[in-house]
Parts: C-alpha cells; sequence; structure tokens
C-alpha cells in the first residue's frame, strides 16, 4: 500500500492560489484534494486524504486507479 501512495503523490498538482494559500489534487485518483497555506501543509493534508481515500475504497471493494505499469 505504501508503494501505491508513494506512486499516487508522485502524480500530485499543487497550485498557489490568488490568496498565497495551496491547493492540491491527485488527477489519476479522483476525489482526492486538498487545501493548506503552505505547500509541505498541502502536500501532508493531501496525502491523508489519500489514505482516508484509499481505505473507503478497499471498504467498498472498488477498484484501484492503475498509477504506474
Amino acid at each position: 500500500m505504501s508503494q501505491y501512495i508513494n506512486m499516487a503523490m508522485s502524480k500530485a498538482v499543487y497550485e498557489k492560489l490568488e490568496d498565497g494559500t495551496y491547493f492540491g489534487v491527485i488527477p489519476e485518483c479522483p476525489g482526492t484534494i486538498a487545501f493548506a497555506n503552505t505547500l509541505f501543509e498541502c502536500e501532508k493534508e493531501l496525502q491523508s486524504v489519500l489514505e482516508g481515500w484509499l481505505i473507503v475504497k478497499s471498504r467498498y471493494g472498488d477498484k484501484l486507479p492503475i498509477i504506474s505499469k
């Protein structure tokens, strides 16, 4: 699971917003989105969101998107 998380996080896209805060998303994992005051905090929040997303997907038996071959 940690390898999947690392690969998914490597696909994350971040953007600095007009108010100076950050937005992050993992396009391959629909619904994973995070906002924070710093890029570092945004990365940590996005990883936490991804972990929760994976738990929900696993609980319901949903297939995970293929991140890397």
